[in-house]
């Protein structure tokens, strides 16, 4: 009896033991990291949408905002983000993640008040592991924008189009309200940081919707997704997950201002630049990388 307890407890002991020394599996976490993109792997479809949905209660109404995307294939690791900016500013972002699946569907619902344009721009991407060979990726963006018109005598109503002089009338309004706060926030951060603004080239985030053979001015279509892959990498560390400030703290991305990305004529490096929600000017750098 004591013999077998013996060989009981060394039992117990070398398997305590090897559970002890046994190297740990490292966690899985989200991420957007541009690796080399694959040649052979593409996007089937990829979407986002915004509608209006039946009104509730004045003044308050309610704006469906989905995104949906499939791999031809499943991927290590399948990732979708997304920004919901309302008439200049960030009012919502979703970002879901999942491993060995080909699609990401998200949806989630925005209120408002007052007229207002919604853009919506999302990023799907995918890290893909094949049995040999390097770690790979592939991308692709969608986006949608919508303008709802709140008055105090008719029910809201929305339209991606004008159609009458009145809706041109409110795109027109919208637009200017919107491009004046993003060019206020840009002139803002352009003082603040000393940049010379003539040396480069400037797009709202908004406008830069890359889905296929588009390109940047000036570069190639390899150069353009690796500026592109790696520019939501960085807006993913630095924007979407939380904006990092001067002082060192740390604040949520709602009610910034859409970021204005300058991309150098020299083609050596890029500036993302906009307004916290407390109106401080926020500057991002990366570096072009050469693809050759």
């Amino acid at each position: 009896m004591k013999k077998a307890l013996k060989i009981g407890i060394i039992t117990l002991t070398i398997i305590l033991a090897a559970a002890i020394f046994l190297p740990k599996k490292e966690p899985v976490h989200e991420s957007i990291i541009f690796f080399p993109l694959d040649p052979d792997v593409h996007f089937k479809s990829a979407s986002t949408s915004l509608s209006l949905l039946p009104k509730a209660a004045k003044p308050i109404f309610s704006v469906q905002w989905d995104t949906s995307s499939t791999l031809d294939r499943k991927a290590y690791l399948r990732q979708d983000i997304s920004f919901l900016f309302s008439t200049g500013r960030l009012q919502s972002k979703m970002g879901k993640w999942q491993l060995n699946t080909d699609k990401i569907v998200q949806k989630k619902m925005a209120v408002g008040k007052q007229s207002t344009l919604f853009q919506a721009i999302t990023f799907h991407y995918a890290e893909i592991h094949k049995k040999s060979g390097p770690i790979s990726s592939a991308q692709t963006m969608s986006a949608n924008q919508l303008y709802v018109i709140e008055s105090s005598n008719i029910p809201a109503y929305s339209f991606k189009n004008p159609r009458t002089a009145r809706e041109e009338e409110w795109k027109k309004r919208l637009d200017q309200v919107s491009r004046r706060i993003i060019e206020n926030s840009w002139r803002k951060g352009i003082r603040s940081f000393s940049i010379a603004a003539d040396k480069y080239d400037v797009f709202p985030l908004t406008q830069i919707i890359f889905s296929g053979n588009e390109t940047l001015p000036g570069f190639s279509l390899q150069e353009t997704n690796r500026i592109i892959g790696n520019l939501w990498e960085g807006l993913y560390k630095n924007y979407f997950l939380g904006i990092k400030k001067r002082n060192g703290t740390s604040v949520e991305p709602v009610g910034s201002t859409i970021p204005m990305v300058m991309i150098s004529k020299d083609k050596t490096h890029l500036l993302v630049l906009f307004e916290a929600s407390d109106g401080e000017p926020i500057l991002l750098r990366q570096v072009i990388e050469d693809v050759h």
